[in-house]
């Protein structure tokens, strides 16, 4: 008897293991059902570093959402270089500095000049894209979730300083490291060394602050080498690709930061940013928004595309691109079939294995890998039954032109 009930109960947890495994197949599956759109990425999944995270959300009847993921090769220790999509925690970040600061008069409007102090650094006194001529916390917000504008990324970067930027990450759980600028050629001791910043309101000095230091050296975490050369200048130096000093933004914590900006109430407390609602609103109108409502920067569904999106639908989302790497970070949403999911995804795209030499595959695999994958997760989400249809009215968002 004691052995057959140790074989039902090794059959049961046999049996769930299996279960788990086809639920957790289902990414794979999909694709597998599409094989003149992903049977190459599916073949050459290893060598394109492709990792897929796919959430259900799932409403109760008072609109509670619960959240089921599922993986296609993901792995935290598997690096691939984050690009631009660094940018949305710094963005959040900055605006969280500000509110935590509780100054009268100060806020993301309010003009901030940068001053050089240290080597590598550069001052910032106007900005023509705004209307009074100015640079402010949200103009540079605006510009990297309308533009992903590295410049404005920097300014952000500088404004919270490297060391204040990973401590607070990583005591809210979040395993993410941003430690350089994007775009500027600077060394690893100008990027520990950050502009001093001044916010002044008509003539008024609102809020000075010095030019932050993180005292400690940054020691990658390990060694990472990519490639077999890259350019250097004009040369072509033959060894692989150091990016053990680089952003580090793996694909889970990406979907964590964009579930705290989206679902706040369903995140664990300590990983909740100190937003204001206005600082929700605006997250929202200019993550979903697009430069000129076209959908080419959304790139899971409508990578390439140049006509404007259904009216119907939404992406709330942060992409990024460099090193052959193409991220998008996405939360889709179409109002008419309520439907909403969670997609993040990474491929990469350097058939060489030269890095810098701005021979990357982004049209040829990139832009079709990422937008066929959007598309297949919608249409699986569209015959997806759902016990309560999700009212999305929060979503709705008013955009200016």
């Amino acid at each position: 008897m004691r052995q057959f009930q140790f074989l039902f109960v090794l059959l049961l947890l046999t049996s769930c293991e299996i279960s788990l495994k086809e639920d957790q197949n289902l990414l794979a599956n999909l694709m597998k059902k599409e094989p003149s759109r992903f049977w190459r990425f599916l073949n050459g999944a290893d060598s394109l570093e492709i990792q897929i995270l796919y959430t259900q959300i799932n409403r109760d009847e008072r609109n509670r959402p619960t959240f089921r993921s599922y993986y296609f090769r993901v792995d935290s220790i598997r690096y691939f270089y984050p690009a631009s999509t660094v940018k949305l925690p710094l963005v959040l970040l900055s605006f969280e500095k500000l509110n935590d600061l509780g100054i009268q008069g100060l806020d993301k409007f309010t003009p901030v000049f940068h001053d050089s102090v240290y080597a590598g650094q550069k001052s910032v006194r106007v900005d023509s894209a705004e209307s009074n001529g100015l640079p402010s916390i949200a103009g540079y917000a605006r510009k990297i979730l309308l533009f992903s504008d590295n410049n404005a990324s920097n300014r952000l970067y500088e404004f919270m300083g490297q060391l204040a930027i990973n401590q607070r990450l990583r005591e809210g759980g979040y395993n993410i490291r941003i430690v350089h600028r994007l775009s500027r050629s600077v060394t690893p001791d100008q990027d520990r060394h950050t502009e001093a910043i001044r916010f002044v309101s008509n003539d008024t000095l609102i809020f000075a602050q010095p030019m932050l230091v993180n005292p400690d050296s940054i020691k990658p975490l390990r060694k990472v080498l990519k490639g077999i050369g890259f350019m250097w200048g004009d040369s072509l130096i033959r060894q692989p690709f150091d990016f053990s000093y680089k952003n580090s933004f793996p694909l889970q914590e990406q979907q964590e930061i964009l579930k705290a900006i989206l679902f706040p109430d369903y995140v664990a407390p300590g990983k909740r940013f100190n937003l204001s609602s206005d600082d929700r609103q605006f997250l929202l109108q200019f993550m979903s928004q697009v430069p000129i409502e076209g959908a080419s920067g959304k790139l899971l569904m409508f990578a390439g595309d140049e006509k404007p999106m259904p009216e119907n639908i939404r992406i709330f989302s942060k992409t990024g691109g460099a090193y052959g790497y193409l991220i998008d970070n996405a939360y889709v949403v179409d109002f008419e079939n309520g439907v909403e999911f969670l997609l993040s995804a990474v491929i990469h795209t350097n058939r060489d294995g030269i890095y810098n030499d701005d021979k990357y595959e982004y049209e040829t695999e990139g832009y079709p890998f990422l937008k066929n994958l959007g598309q297949l997760v919608y249409r699986y989400e569209l015959q997806r039954k759902r016990a309560y249809k999700p009212d999305l009215i929060e979503f709705k968002v008013k955009y200016n032109r």
